[in-house]
């Protein structure tokens, strides 16, 4: 028979790796939005102000 600590433990297990996989996946989109965000600016930069879209 599983104690109900056994249970709770279990879930807090769960839960945490949850929360660990969530936060690893936030940065990476963080971090691939910024990049992709300079790599816009330099290319505007470079293109010059002609081609700047309003």
């Amino acid at each position: 028979m599983v104690s109900a600590k056994q249970v709770a433990d279990f879930g807090y297990k769960a839960f945490s790796g949850s929360m660990m996989l969530l936060t690893i996946y936030g940065g990476y989109l963080c971090s691939a939005w910024t990049y992709s965000y300079l790599q816009r600016q330099r290319a505007l930069k470079e293109a010059g102000p002609k081609t700047v879209k309003e």
